[in-house]
């Protein structure tokens, strides 16, 4: 059971785990163990998120989310099997954390009066320093 916050958690029978071999450091036994993760998890499809949840985790542009609404984490940073298992589950669940409460509505403001006119001076005064800058010929040399 991954549990994401109290009132929410995921069953382990929704998530699908596999071991491959990891790439990088650790010697021989990075080509005799299988020590990487793979954990795949259908959000979809699955009956432990809530509806809303669901969609704001589906919508959420994330390159581990696949169209098919199947979230995929490869966890390879240790070289034990369980601590990469342990890993992959803590960022699944970190990932469902981040869309857990809804954003705040934005409202929509207007400037004020005073913020337009201190920017309309601020492009003048620019604007003056700019027509400065010109060579001004006056008559013949």
């Amino acid at each position: 059971m991954l549990t994401i916050a109290p009132g929410l958690s995921i069953p382990d029978e929704e998530l699908i785990e596999r071991f491959v071999r990891a790439s990088g450091p650790g010697g021989q036994n990075v080509n005799k163990v299988s020590t990487a993760v793979e954990l795949r998890f259908d959000a979809g499809a699955s009956p432990s998120l809530p509806e809303a949840l669901r969609a704001r985790l589906l919508a959420k542009r994330d390159r581990r989310i696949g169209a098919d609404g199947v979230i995929v984490i490869s966890a390879q940073r240790f070289r034990s099997q369980e601590r990469n298992r342990e890993d992959a589950r803590a960022r699944l669940a970190a990932l469902i954390e981040s869309v857990r409460v809804p954003p705040a509505p934005r409202i929509a403001t207007r400037p004020t009066r005073a913020s337009k006119e201190r920017r309309i001076e601020a492009k003048k005064g620019r604007g003056e320093i700019k027509r400065g800058r010109g060579v001004r010929w006056s008559g013949e040399a």
